[in-house]
């Protein structure tokens, strides 16, 4: 099979689909792999690292499209790049169509096979394709909040993890799954006063057991949340509804009431978000403010830290990609239950129910698409 791996357009994406390593595997399995040049240099990887490799260069994006059976990104194509895709085609990347009506006409419009890293699961009701990105995500947040809180940035101007005589911000992180467990150890060992809000009482007990009594743990009511959130210094969103739009917790009422100053982090905004207010931004004006408060909203967060969050995303997509390439899409796909889960888009058919749903699509069961 012919892999293209196109060099990421996002604003301030750094990452890359393949590293040179990625791409050694797929030689050595009979592939052709083709990449587009520079595509790798935020991780430091040059074109002749590629060509070491047994990739071959690209100078234009139009030529890796035309030639690709399978592009291997990282996030979701930008719309000169949907523009490029042909019918049967794979596409295998971050997606996140539920609050993207354009981006998914436009692949449906394709006719490719739209596979889907963050709905790929593992049967034991994990993401094990969005894992990683969400543990940079989430350790990422409470960097970025506490930057967020210094007076010159238009926070409230505090120290999270305080001085001796003076209270350390208070940090409240809603939902305890992948991203609020990584965001809490982050905000413990920076030694904030943290509290975690979550409805399933299992995930409390976890994070009780793992973090001991230095963590707060509340099951999270309409009244505990508000209570909460209006006394935070921090506040981190991290709550997923697996391929669907992000329920909105915290509304704009809430936020006008908050502290002025204090800092809101939404590590739920490529799913739409979890905050009435808000809307996506990007490492170039990673900030906006609403009510006084300060919202950081960054889409592709884990772009931030290419290295890190490449190499372990590569870590867990190779096995995919390479099952992909060596049986191809739909022998892959119908071997394995979990990674049919990941087709989202087939042909022209929307066939993840929750795409379908919130978009307004009619819903084809992704078996029945592949066998059409």
């Amino acid at each position: 099979m012919r892999i293209g791996v196109p060099k990421e357009i996002k604003v301030h994406e750094y990452r890359v689909g393949l590293t040179p390593d990625s791409v050694r595997e797929f030689t050595a399995h009979g592939h052709h792999v083709l990449v587009e040049t520079q595509a790798g240099a935020g991780i430091g990887s040059s074109d002749d690292d590629y060509r070491a490799a047994g990739a071959e260069i690209a100078v234009m994006p139009a030529t890796l499209f035309a030639q690709a059976d399978m592009i291997v990104k990282v996030k979701e194509p930008q719309a000169v790049e949907r523009r490029m895709l042909r019918p049967n085609q794979i596409l295998f990347t971050y997606l996140h169509l539920a609050p993207d009506p354009d981006q998914t006409r436009d692949l449906v419009d394709s006719g490719a096979i739209c596979i889907a890293y963050e709905t790929v699961t593992d049967g034991h009701g994990g993401l094990p394709l969005l894992a990683p990105m969400s543990q940079v995500a989430g350790r990422l947040s409470i960097q970025a909040g506490a930057a967020a809180l210094e007076r010159a940035k238009g926070g409230r101007g505090i120290l999270l993890g305080g001085v001796p005589g003076v209270a350390p911000a208070k940090v409240v992180v809603i939902g305890g799954g992948v991203v609020g467990e990584n965001a809490i150890y982050m905000a413990l060992g920076m030694a904030a006063d943290v509290t975690v809000l979550d409805r399933n009482v299992e995930v409390l007990a976890r994070l009780a057991r793992r973090f001991g009594a230095a963590l707060k743990t509340v099951y999270s009511t309409k009244a505990a949340l508000e209570d909460y959130v209006l006394q935070a210094d921090l506040v981190v969103g991290g709550v997923l509804v697996a391929g669907a739009e992000a329920p909105k917790l915290v509304t704009r009422d809430m936020v006008r009431r908050m502290k002025r100053g204090s800092v809101l982090v939404d590590v739920a905004i490529d799913q739409g978000g979890c905050f009435e207010t808000s809307h996506p931004t990007t490492h170039a004006e990673p900030t906006y403010v609403v009510d006084g408060v300060v919202h950081y909203c960054v889409a592709n967060m884990p772009g931030a830290v290419p290295n890190t969050s490449t190499y372990a995303l590569n870590n867990v997509t190779l096995p995919y990609a390479l099952a992909l390439a060596d049986k191809g899409y739909k022998k892959a796909l119908l071997d394995d239950a979990n990674f049919l889960a990941g087709l989202n888009v087939c042909g022209g058919k929307v066939t993840y129910k929750a795409v379908a749903d919130d978009l307004g699509y009619e819903y084809v069961d992704p078996r029945a698409a592949l066998a059409g």
